[in-house]
C-alpha cells in the first residue's frame, strides 16, 4: 500500500527540496500551495492542489486519507502581524484540526530559530525556551504551543522541526558552523527520520547542519552543540545520525 504524504507549503524552499529528497518507492506526495508549482514529472508520484492553509474546505480535502502531513506553510521574517496571525498561526491549527478529523496520526510542523531568539555565535539548544524577536518567531511560538496541545489533547505524534535557513552552499558567514544553515541533504534525512520514527511523541528537534564548533545543537540533542571538527556536509549524515535520539 502507497503511504501518501500531503506537504504544505509545498512551493517554498523547503518545501521543493523535500519533494525530490523524500522521494521513495511507494512514497505518493500531495503537494498544497497558493503559489504555482511545478507540474509533475514522468511518473512522479505527485498530486498537485493549489490553495491556502487558511481555508479550512481545502485543507480538510488535502488531508482526505493521508498517512502524514509535512506543515510548512508559513510566512518569514518581515512578514506584519496580521499576516502571520492569519497564516502561521491560524492556519497551523486549521491544518492540525483537519488532519485530527482525518485521524492523520502524525504531523511535522516546520518552526524557526527564530523563535527563540537565535544569534550566530551564541548556543541555541533543542527544546529552548521561546524568546522570539520578530513577528514570525512569535508565530512559530504558537505553531510549537499548538502542536504540544494537540499531542497532549488528542494523542497526535507531533514533531517540531525548528529550521535553519535552506540553501544549497553553506554561505560564507556560517563556514564555523556558528550559524544556521540546514543543507538540503540534511532536510531530507531529518525529514525522513521523523516520518518514520515509530513513536516519536511531542517533541522539538533542530533543523540545522553540522559544523566546526556549532553554536546549534543538532537534531535530536538537546543541548549539545555540533562536534568541532564535523564534515559541514554531505560526507556524515548529519540529520540522520543525530535523528538516532528522537
Amino acid at each position: 500500500m502507497d503511504e501518501r504524504i500531503l506537504i504544505t507549503g509545498a512551493a517554498g524552499v523547503v518545501g521543493t527540496v523535500l519533494r525530490r529528497r523524500l522521494r521513495r518507492p511507494g512514497r505518493v506526495f500531495r503537494l498544497l500551495d497558493i503559489a504555482p508549482q511545478q507540474a509533475p514529472g514522468p511518473d512522479e508520484p505527485v498530486e498537485i492542489i493549489t490553495g491556502s492553509v487558511t481555508d479550512p474546505a481545502t485543507v480538510a480535502a488535502a488531508c482526505d486519507g493521508v498517512d502524514a502531513v509535512v506543515h510548512l506553510g508559513g510566512l518569514g521574517p518581515g512578514s506584519g502581524w496580521a499576516d502571520v496571525l492569519a497564516v502561521n498561526v491560524d492556519g497551523t491549527h486549521t491544518v492540525l484540526e483537519a488532519a485530527r478529523i482525518a485521524e492523520v496520526d502524525r504531523v511535522l510542523l516546520g518552526s524557526g530559530i527564530d523563535v527563540a531568539g537565535h544569534r550566530a555565535g551564541r548556543e541555541s539548544p533543542a527544546g529552548a525556551p521561546a524568546r522570539p524577536g520578530t513577528y514570525s518567531g512569535v508565530g512559530n511560538a504558537a505553531v510549537e504551543g499548538l502542536g504540544s496541545m494537540y499531542h497532549s489533547r488528542f494523542g497526535m505524534d507531533v514533531v517540531v522541526l525548528r529550521l535553519g535557513s535552506c540553501a544549497e552552499t553553506r554561505p560564507a558567514e556560517d563556514r564555523d558552523g556558528t550559524g544556521a544553515w540546514l543543507s538540503p541533504e540534511d532536510a531530507g534525512r531529518l525529514f525522513d527520520a521523523c516520518i518514520r520514527h515509530p513513536a516519536p511523541g511531542y517533541r522539538i528537534v533542530r533543523g540545522v547542519s553540522g559544523g566546526v564548533g556549532g553554536a546549534l545543537s543538532p537534531a535530536g540533542t538537546p543541548g549539545t552543540a555540533a562536534a568541532p571538527g564535523a564534515p559541514l556536509d554531505g560526507v556524515v549524515a548529519d540529520a540522520e545520525r543525530f535523528s538516532t535520539g528522537l
